[in-house]
């Protein structure tokens, strides 16, 4: 199962921007607890001096008016101002208000007649005690007016990173990207590396955090070079010292078989030709199967194979002669150019031929479809039954229930070689409309279309 990827410095400009947004947040939210204190101690002092200072102007102003039983409202100055955010009341020993500012009523203040600061509600109250504690001037501001001003220097305070953060990711974006470039470069170098491409990777330029681990790809590589070489020599070295002294024990052997007379000396030598001659197929696909194993089926050359086809198919007409082979294009002829090892193509194009070859009816006709897009589809109507899951056909030594000789391995062998060339063995069955079964193996060099195929 493919597991979620992410891209490192996306992740890494997501979490410094995320970072500072919330080391922002904590500063202005310290910074506006301070200032709130500060404010408080700064209106407090304000409330405090403007009620000092009232005191003298108010006493003097109230015994200079006639004493009246009803509490006496200072009229307003200015009519267009809006702003005041302080009242006053001036009340007697008993509570009772003598004389008040013009904005507000003449309802005694709840605040008690002791000097000193008093909250309440939506209010902080500063008292002064005169003439031997028998006037009280109490001065009212508004705590919203303390609320807002907190506010609005929140709010200046948080607006800058509206507009800064964008910078500040776009900053940190260049900076991440440029210093994660080397190691951008590095998966971008190891990636490339496959079967056709083991060359070492280039160390340059790359810091000392990173520089350790091309030294280890490249030491790999270098050892999986060696590997895939030597297992490419022993296959080519036991091709030709296995295949001699088999050929020669053919031979030998039927000679052998021609001098007998007797029928039941003959039979025995018989049956010793046809065993050698299944130890040489065997061998055959064994050697093929090693090949296969050591990666032969990456190429980094293309070639045309239309001409690659017509030259196998012509191939393989000549070899069996009594086959009868049936082709069928689809689309334009023009040349369908690949990436692919000629001579893995060869093997798995044969190796299917033979399957339909070994495994089809009696007279009845290998049809070869062969489409623009590179599929290669060979059909064979079969003589036994088919197994329900066909693709089990692609394991090694598994021949289903025909009785026909046969190594196990021929499609095993095949399904290893397009995967090495980036396609796929798409195997399937369906019924013809006379009634017979078709086995159908299709070389899909486009591993898209062949997990597409499957899928249906």
């Amino acid at each position: 199962m493919r597991r979620n990827q992410y891209s490192l410095s996306g992740h890494l400009v997501l979490s410094i921007s995320v970072m500072l947004a919330i080391l922002w947040a904590v500063g202005v939210g310290l910074a506006i607890h301070v200032m709130r204190g500060e404010f408080d101690e700064v209106f407090d002092s304000g409330l405090q001096e403007t009620t000092e200072r009232l005191a003298p102007l108010v006493v003097d102003d109230f015994f200079r008016r006639d004493t009246v039983d009803e509490p006496y409202r200072i009229a307003q100055l200015r009519s267009d101002s809006t702003d005041e955010y302080l009242t006053y009341q001036v009340r007697d020993a008993s509570g009772r208000v003598l004389m008040h500012s013009h904005n507000v009523d003449a309802v005694p203040y709840p605040a008690p007649l002791v000097p000193g600061f008093w909250s309440e509600g939506d209010r902080r109250f500063f008292t002064v005690a005169t003439i031997k504690d028998t006037l009280f001037i109490q001065v009212a501001d508004s705590l919203e007016h303390r609320q807002e001003a907190t506010l609005e220097s929140a709010i200046a305070l948080l607006s800058p990173i509206l507009f800064l953060l964008p910078i500040a990711m776009l900053a940190t974006g260049w900076i991440v990207v440029r210093a994660t470039k080397p190691i951008d470069n590095l998966r971008v170098a190891i990636s490339a590396r496959d079967g056709a491409n083991l060359e070492p990777i280039d160390i340059a330029g790359l810091p000392a955090e990173i520089a350790t681990i091309p030294l280890s790809v490249n030491t790999l590589l270098g050892r999986l070079k060696l590997a895939m070489q030597a297992e490419r020599d022993l296959a080519a070295n036991s091709a030709h010292e296995l295949r001699t002294p088999l050929a020669g024990a053919l031979a030998q052997t039927e000679l052998l078989a021609g001098q007998l007379e007797r029928p039941s000396d003959k039979a025995r030598a018989d049956r010793v030709l046809e065993a050698l001659r299944r130890l040489s197929q065997m061998l055959e696909k064994l050697l093929q199967l090693s090949r296969a194993e050591a990666g032969i089926g990456l190429a980094d050359s293309v070639l045309d194979l239309s001409a690659l086809f017509d030259l196998l198919v012509e191939e393989f007409r000549r070899t069996n002669p009594s086959s009868q082979v049936e082709i069928v294009r689809k689309g334009s002829q023009a040349p369908i150019v690949k990436r692919l090892d000629p001579d893995a193509f060869a093997i798995a194009f044969n190796n299917i031929l033979e399957n339909a070859q070994r495994y089809g009816m009696p007279g009845h006709p290998i049809t070869i479809i062969h489409d623009p897009a590179g599929r290669i589809t060979v059909s064979n109507v079969v003589v036994d039954p088919l197994e329900p899951d066909v693709n089990i056909y692609r394991r090694r030594f598994r021949r289903g229930n025909s009785r026909a000789p046969g190594s196990g391995l021929g499609l095993a062998i095949v399904d290893t070689l397009m995967s090495q060339m980036g396609g796929a063995l798409v195997l399937g069955s369906r019924n013809a409309a006379n009634g017979d079964v078709v086995f159908e193996c299709t070389l899909d060099l486009d591993a898209s279309n062949a997990a597409t195929m499957q899928a249906r």
